[in-house]
């Protein structure tokens, strides 16, 4: 004999409208505390739940945070990432300019991108709403749809930072990176400088999330001359910004830094979180693959930068990475004279106060969402993520 919960399941596909919502507000808890009553009967409640992503505003709210919810199981990720049909749905209503539900949707794909196979999505075409001023790649509409998201001018309930997360996860594979870094015959554009801009973004989520699409497309060394050439990615200030407090430095390292490291105002900060400097961090590590990208680190005086970070961050795993990004820049180079110059190693001294990484997962991580979440509230976006 069915338990209440399992019979209140049943009433998700009610021809009801106000037992259908009764039912999904009621169950939105259940999606984090009991998962397993959405998986009986092959799957049907998730079958269900997709059809009310088109329902009334606050049905489809709380299925989109249902299914939020019920994405970290690695069935219904497949179930739902595999549905193509359900995916353009999903793109439909996202690039919506009067979606209210637009936020959530984001958040639901950049779970569903964590199916490697999602990367279809790359080559999805689909006809974009006139207002988005897009072309037909689904890829681009998103890309559009963040960038438009930012100052809040294409929905007025929306800022699509969770897209960030999206793009991260589709950095991974090398279908990914490839757009990232192909200039679009539409508007003549390279991807990834529309979110290099966003490094220094008051969104917690959306630097996150950008940071991690860098850092996994500079997987791509063959294009390294492109992440340094200023008239093509110019990569460098967008990483060494963020990473750079209001140290002052001495005149002739200040004079080699780049134009837009010089005289920063004296309340100028590095950014908050710690796990978004070390993904920077991270990522100037990959661009010393190259001899160019070492010479060129030498010689706009990365190493102060980093040697002040090391000293004022208390943050293990960053002064790690500082350490061995500093090893790589004072190695010999073949057939050079020493060319350490005014460095030094890097040493560790115990923190006074033991840090930790913030609660909020780091981009990559799952979202998910409680009943009593509202989508709009920007101060609670921390708490949207859930690290698995």
């Amino acid at each position: 004999m069915p338990t209440q919960l399992e019979e209140l399941v049943e009433f998700i596909s009610h021809g009801n409208t106000q037992v259908r919502q009764l039912a999904v507000e009621n169950l939105v808890p259940y999606s984090l505390s009991q998962p397993s009553i959405f998986k009986t009967n092959q799957l049907l409640p998730i079958k269900d739940l997709k059809l009310l992503v088109r329902d009334y505003k606050q049905i489809a709210k709380d299925a989109i945070t249902i299914l939020i919810n019920l994405s970290i199981d690695r069935e219904v990720l497949e179930f739902l990432a595999s549905d193509k049909e359900f995916i353009v749905t999903l793109l439909s209503r996202v690039t919506n300019p009067k979606e209210p539900n637009a936020n959530l949707l984001a958040m639901l794909l950049a779970n569903l991108a964590k199916w490697d196979d999602l990367k279809y999505i790359i080559e999805l075409e689909r006809q974009a709403p006139e207002e988005l001023k897009s072309n037909n790649k689904a890829i681009d509409q998103l890309l559009d749809l963040f960038v438009k998201g930012a100052d809040g001018t294409y929905n007025k309930d929306a800022d699509y930072d969770y897209l960030a997360y999206f793009f991260a996860d589709l950095a991974k594979h090398k279908e990914g990176r490839k757009y990232f870094l192909s200039k679009q015959d539409y508007d003549k554009v390279v991807p990834l400088t529309k979110l290099t801009v966003f490094t220094e973004h008051k969104s917690d989520i959306r630097r996150k999330g950008v940071a991690s699409t860098i850092k996994n497309v500079a997987f791509e060394i063959d294009a390294h001359p492109d992440f340094l050439a200023e008239e093509e990615i110019n990569i460098l200030p967008y990483l060494l910004l963020p990473i750079t407090g209001n140290e002052e430095y001495d005149e002739e390292e200040m004079l080699d830094m780049l134009p837009d490291l010089q005289l920063l105002p004296p309340d100028k900060q590095r950014d908050p979180d710690p796990t978004v400097i070390q993904t920077h961090v991270e990522t100037l590590m990959l661009l010393t693959q190259t001899r160019e990208g070492r010479d060129r680190m030498r010689e706009i005086k990365v190493y102060p930068i980093i040697r002040e970070t090391h000293l004022r961050v208390e943050h293990d795993e960053l002064r790690e990475v500082c350490e061995r990004f500093v090893q790589v820049l004072m190695r010999d180079e073949e057939g050079e004279e020493k060319v350490d110059g005014d460095m030094s190693a890097l040493v560790r001294k115990p923190a006074k106060i033991s840090s930790r990484p913030p609660a909020g997962g780091a981009p990559g991580s799952w979202a998910s969402q409680e009943a009593d979440v509202e989508e709009d509230d920007d101060d609670d976006d921390d708490d949207k993520i859930v690290e698995v």
